[in-house]
């Protein structure tokens, strides 16, 4: 058969749940389109029950990535970027698509996000070093302090920077041990919805990363209550929307990242790795005291 007789093989997308790629519950999709209106794709509109079910992922993968080494965490972070860097090409065009850019800005976009993913894997085995370590104290005591990831995370991800913002907030969330629900940009999903498929063959467990794309308010909202969501970013939230998702996950004492301006290309620095740590401190007697100790 001729090129000019075949038919173009058109993308699927997908939900990423668990380690899977199931379509919306709802079996509902929305349209995707460029910045010149022209379709792209169907990208699945996730419902709140899809919510729910990611949530149930991430917590229950929760455990084993939470008590993995630093190092094989390190590990799999870099093999995300080796495998984003072999897919560099379906991103660039992605990239140009969703942000409006020329070929060449796009590919900076996606080296920079290649880029990001080797910064924050390299920083799973220090971060402890930088923000733990021994306290000075009055007495016969040991005062240590740890950092321990929060837990369960929902990741609002930036509207305008589809893939260097989405990484930039993804990949220090798991970097440090925890387990992510991401709502993907809604108006530019597809370079997420890709990276589900590039995070699915990187051995990064199922569950560690969940991406769910759609109506931003209709998917954030029930995450931002939801009892088994321990924190939330809200970097992709408009403001009026911030609002109401930071009283809504109030309910439950969530740590909140609020949205603030950021320039995604700039260093990136350690702010996002430490704000979803909680610091144990152990406390340990020393000489004739004893040989149990205390933490809190």
């Amino acid at each position: 058969m001729s090129d000019q007789n075949r038919l173009s093989v058109f993308k699927t997308y997908k939900l990423y749940v668990g380690g899977k790629f199931p379509r919306s519950e709802s079996g509902r999709v929305y349209e995707v389109t460029d910045t010149k209106d022209k379709w792209l794709a169907n990208a699945p509109l996730s419902s709140r029950k899809d919510a729910r079910d990611a949530v149930v992922a991430a917590r229950k993968a929760f455990g084993g990535w939470s008590n993995a080494t630093a190092y094989l965490r390190g590990q799999i972070l870099y093999r995300v970027a080796e495998m984003l860097e072999g897919r560099r090409s379906q991103f660039v065009r992605e990239v140009a698509d969703a942000e409006g850019l020329s070929k060449s800005k796009a590919a900076d976009v996606v080296d920079a996000a290649i880029d990001r993913w080797v910064w924050y894997a390299g920083w799973t085995d220090k971060v402890s070093q930088v923000v733990g370590g021994a306290n000075p104290v009055a007495g016969p005591f040991f005062n240590l302090s740890s950092p321990e990831p929060t837990g369960v995370v929902a990741v609002v991800a930036p509207q305008e920077s589809s893939l260097l913002g989405l990484v930039s907030v993804v990949a220090p969330v798991i970097a440090t041990g925890n387990t992510a629900v991401v709502v993907a940009s809604e108006k530019a999903p597809l370079p997420a919805l890709s990276l589900a498929e590039v995070l699915a063959t990187s051995d990064v467990p199922g569950g560690v990363v969940n991406i769910l794309s759609g109506r931003t308010a209709e998917i954030a909202t029930p995450l931002a209550s939801h009892q088994d969501v321990n924190a939330i970013d809200l970097t992709g939230a408009d403001t009026e929307l911030a609002r109401d998702l930071e009283i809504a996950a109030a309910e439950n004492l969530k740590r909140v990242l609020r949205p603030q301006p950021v320039d995604f290309s700039a260093d990136p620095g350690t702010g996002r790795l430490t704000a979803f740590l909680e610091t144990k401190t152990v406390w340990h007697p020393t000489g004739s005291l004893g040989a149990s100790g205390s933490a809190y």
